[in-house]
């Protein structure tokens, strides 16, 4: 009912009066049936603070009375009864029974979840951190499931690759050059043959002042119809065809031209081969392993590279001359592989050949997931990664439950009146479905923010491209619908139907027991699931940490440290011996070798060897390592029989390695010296052993290899220098490179950092598995810090009945501690055998390892009992040192 007011004097027209723009914006805000009364107010209350205050104090107060409006309440408007629209009659009806119920759940729902706030706090956080991590790795495995999977016609997209099947069997990504003329003119089972050679970082010049470095591929027309790089719109689809033309993309045309047309504009490639670019290809995906960005025709290669395309030559297999094919509908891989595949290997090869040299189909899916053949990571590194969110989701789903069912205790009055007047089971239920459902919204919202926030570092790690747009991208807002559904399902379903269940009269009288909201066996359980899942991780951690430290430290046979490698453009041999004397002049430069590469190295060639005057070739391939006298001191090699190499140009001289020697089938080093041995199609003298190094990570055993001179194969300066004087020898070493070739760019890198590199993927892999497990523990010792202070809530009368009777700290702390290390040891039983098992896999990709002892295992329950009891000391301390007449005054 609305209060009748004396008219006041109308303060806008008074000095001092009440600011009239508020008063605008209150009509404007508040709704209409309160909007007289309250305004009626406000002034009133206006003209008394004036007269007792002043102005000036009146408006303040006026301002901030209004602020204090500011109030959902004040802006609900009344339904009105005048509106003859048929749209505002609706407004009439009343709202639907199901609305009114929906939001009356979700308003108390609000309500409950201010009340206890460190509850909601502690879900929130755990849930947050979990889903966080969920979403990075939903959108890392996403990205790497995504790879080349745009190409028209992707399924019958094929690499030919080679198998060695010798004592073992080596994968290579290439083919011999003429295998991709022979299977387009012999077999006509494919729609389109493609030969492709991808060069690695050559020097292109745009002009004499602008150089770049970039990986180009020399590709056959036909490369364009199988795979699915589109041209920019506007360029004619056949400019590859032509001569002395080149295809580049839309980033380098803008790298290189700027803001001028690219097409027509001439580069130059490695000094030698120059081309116009006839059209501009689409910047590529993010999510395709051909990465050459400039494509030639393959024309060109014979004048670029001769070396790579020998017409009829199938004894030579570079990883870097490929063939990819499109088949035709209908032809199956299979088939391929078992009929024209190994026809080739029959009809070019002899019989003894055609049993090494075999040729086998890779699908373009597997590319990306193929380590043996150059690809990124294996799909079970995916799949490990996708079960650790997983169990990242059940560990605060388990906090959820956990915390859910020690509270129910305390709702039980609460759920014992809503019975009382009516409610029934499933009003309960999603009573607390609803709750659940706001709590996993606001962590919904959190985990996604932090996940953004988080996004750029693992780019970073990983140097990805990596994007987190659910506006754009339906996959990732289809799975966090489905996550917070998930969510909502594992956490809310068991404590819902356990408050659901509570008899009224027994929860009015407080006399539920703990059997009854789900008792301390179920919560027991659910801890042992947290502590078991943080010590799988931890162990796991240990596991890694501890192989990647040995793979740092472990001797690999040779110096790394301190040894600079420097590519050269060209092998002239006036120029290198040349280069090589000023690099040894140069201040700070210890030792020079020149050579094709360092020690270890994934691209070393291998070949057959012909022993002594034994009748047939050797069963193994051997590794062939090339360089001058100055190789072995350089890199530190030890030389354990015979001696090191005389300088030569040309392959005289043999040094073998231990393995060698032994698959040669001698005990003794000096056995094989003095014997003459012909490796690839060279005869030389063995001269002596070096003592086995790796010549690979330590994923792969040690191979058989051999180290000789031949200067026409050398592409690498390998420096010795003093870490000491590097500040000034870089410069010097610059400054002799760019009179030798001064058209090449100055790169250099560092052997350690190489070795480095390949263990990328184990150091990644490593750095995940150690953010998950903080995660883990954190969420665990939320949940445990939630559970240990509903515990002192309960044992409050217990605790002081026993100090009362002279208990004294230590005692009652044991009270807490007892209970949880119980439940460690129990989880380390769980987690021990699971974590053996997976670190035991893992490790067996690796030959060279580190033993899973004992160690390991005691040192992951201490750092998890730590841990735990850390969390719980706090609340069991504050329960130890209350005053016992409080505790039991409490009660």
């Amino acid at each position: 009912m609305k209060r009748e007011y004396p008219s006041p004097p109308d303060p806008k027209d008074e000095p001092g009066g009440f600011p009239s723009w508020a008063e605008r914006w209150l009509k404007l805000l508040m709704a209409p049936h309160l909007r007289e009364e309250l305004l009626g107010d406000l002034q009133e209350m206006f003209l008394q603070r004036r007269q007792q205050h002043g102005s000036f104090k009146a408006r303040l107060f006026y301002l901030w009375q209004m602020l204090l409006l500011l109030h959902p309440r004040l802006w609900r408007r009344e339904a009105t009864t005048t509106s003859p629209s048929y749209l505002s009659q609706l407004n009439h009806y009343p709202k639907p029974a199901f609305t009114t119920m929906f939001q009356n759940t979700f308003l108390v729902a609000w309500r409950k979840l201010r009340r206890h706030k460190s509850y909601t706090l502690i879900n929130v956080l755990s849930l947050s951190l979990g889903m966080a991590s969920v979403i990075l790795i939903f959108t890392l495995v996403k990205y790497h499931l995504s790879f080349d999977t745009f190409h028209v016609h992707k399924d019958r997209i094929y690499r030919i690759t080679t198998e060695f099947h010798e004592d073992k069997i080596r994968f290579n990504t290439g083919v011999p050059s003429p295998l991709g003329e022979a299977f387009r003119q012999d077999y006509p089972v494919a729609e389109k043959v493609a030969r492709v050679a991808f060069l690695t970082k050559r020097v292109v010049a745009v002009s004499p002042q602008k150089k770049f470095e970039e990986d180009v591929a020399f590709a056959e027309p036909a490369f364009f119809d199988i795979i699915h790089l589109p041209l920019v719109p506007g360029t004619a689809p056949n400019v590859f065809q032509g001569r002395q033309t080149a295809l580049i993309t839309e980033r380098l045309a803008k790298k290189y031209f700027g803001e001028q047309t690219a097409v027509g504009q001439t580069i130059r490639i490695d000094d030698s081969l120059v081309v116009s670019v006839a059209g501009v290809l689409q910047d590529l995906p993010r999510n395709t392993d051909f990465r050459s960005e400039i494509y030639v025709p393959f024309s060109h290669l014979n004048e670029h590279s001769p070396g790579l395309v020998e017409k009829d030559w199938w004894y030579s297999v570079n990883k870097q001359m490929q063939c990819f094919i499109r088949l035709k509908p209908g032809v199956s891989a299979a088939a391929v592989n078992d009929l024209v595949l190994s026809a080739i290997s029959r009809t070019y090869y002899d019989e003894k050949m055609a049993q090494l040299f075999r040729f086998k189909l890779q699908p373009l899916a597997d590319l990306h997931f193929n380590p043996d053949l150059g690809g990124y990571t294996e799909k079970k590194n995916l799949w490990a990664f996708a079960f650790i969110g997983f169990i990242l989701i059940i560990t605060t789903c388990v906090n959820f439950v956990n915390l859910a069912t020690a509270q129910a205790l305390g709702r039980a009055k609460e759920i014992g009146i809503r019975k009382i007047l009516g409610s029934q089971p499933r009003t309960l239920f999603w009573q607390f479905i609803a709750e659940t459902t706001l709590l996993t919204g606001f962590a919904l919202l959190l985990a996604s923010t932090l996940a953004y926030l988080i996004l750029p570092f693992v780019n970073q790690l990983f140097e990805l491209q990596l994007e987190l747009n659910p506006g754009q991208d339906i996959s990732l807002l289809l799975f966090l619908a489905v996550l917070m559904l998930v969510v909502i399902f594992l956490a809310g379903s068991y404590p819902g139907l356990i408050l659901a269940r509570f008899q009224p009269i027994v929860a009015l009288k407080g006399k539920l027991s703990q059997k009854q909201i789900g008792g301390f066996s179920l919560r027991k359980g659910l801890v042992i699931t947290q502590f078991a899942i943080s010590q799988l991780l931890i162990m796991g951690t240990l596991v890694i940490a501890h192989q990647m430290r040995y793979a740092r430290q472990a001797d690999l046979g040779f110096d790394k440290e301190a040894i600079v490698l420097l590519p050269v453009p060209d092998v002239h041999k006036a120029k290198s011996h040349a280069l090589g004397a000023q690099f040894s002049r140069v201040t700070g430069v210890e030792k020079v070798t020149f050579c094709y590469e360092a020690p270890t190295s994934e691209y070393s060639p291998t070949t057959g060897i012909l022993f002594d005057s034994r009748p047939e070739a050797e069963k193994f391939s051997i590794v062939q390592k090339f360089g001058d006298q100055e190789y072995v001191p350089t890199f530190g090699l030890k030389i354990v029989a015979g001696r090191n190499l005389l300088p030569a140009d040309t392959i005289r001289e043999y040094l073998l390695n231990e393995s060698a020697v032994r698959a040669l089938g001698f005990t003794v080093n000096q056995s094989v010296l003095g014997k003459k041995a012909v490796i690839n199609g060279h005869r030389g003298t063995v001269v002596g052993v070096v003592k086995d190094f790796h010549n690979k990570s330590f994923h792969a055993a040690i191979d058989p290899l051999c180290i000789t001179t031949l200067s026409e194969n050398y592409a690498t300066y390998g420096i010795k220098v003093n870490l000491k004087s590097l500040a000034t020898s870089l410069p010097q070493l610059q400054k002799a490179w760019d009179a030798t070739y001064p058209t090449a760019i100055f790169t250099y890198r560092f052997l350690d950092e190489d070795i480095a590199r390949a263990y990328q993927l184990d150091t990644m892999i490593q750095w995940l598995i150690q953010a998950f497990a903080g995660i883990a523990i954190f969420i665990g010792c939320l949940g445990l810090y939630g559970l240990v202070a509903f515990m002192a809530t309960q044992k409050t009368k217990e605790i002081g009945v026993r100090k009362v009777l002279g208990a004294s700290l230590g005692s009652i702390l044991w009270l807490f501690y007892r209970e949880f290390l119980r439940l460690l040891l129990l989880a380390f039983v769980v987690a021990a055998p699971l974590a053996w098992w997976l670190m035991h896999e893992w490790l067996s990709n690796f030959v060279y390892r580190v033993e899973l002892g004992s160690r390991i295992f005691v040192l992951a329950i201490l750092i998890t009992g730590g841990i735990a009891l850390i969390t719980v000391g706090y609340q069991s301390l504050k329960a130890a040192l209350t005053n016992p007449v409080q505790s039991l005054r409490s009660e």
